[in-house]
């Protein structure tokens, strides 16, 4: 693991309905950034304090952002339809080519 060492350490931060959306948005990239490299080599106290700090972080981005963008293709019924052939959705976060 390069870069991590998760000794005596745990994962803290800003609580966050502190950030404003900028900071927000940043903590949220930082930690999907990290959670791969988390997963693979962290120990089981720093998987755990990933999981709690992700959903804080996202459970404010959620609260902040209740009528977001859900692209077609993210949802079950788009699922279904891109498993059965169907048409690639388009719209807000649809690419071309599925």
């Amino acid at each position: 693991m390069v870069g991590h060492d998760e000794r005596g350490t745990t994962m803290t931060g800003v609580d966050p309905g502190r950030l404003d959306d900028q900071q927000l948005m940043k903590e949220l990239e930082n930690i999907h950034r990290t959670r791969h490299d988390t997963l693979l080599y962290g120990s089981n106290d720093a998987l755990r304090a990933h999981n709690e700090r992700m959903a804080q972080l996202e459970g404010e981005y959620l609260r902040r952002n209740p009528g977001r963008v859900v692209a077609a293709g993210r949802t079950r019924e788009g699922a279904r339809d891109r498993d059965a052939g169907g048409t690639p959705p388009h719209g807000p976060g649809a690419t071309e080519g599925g």
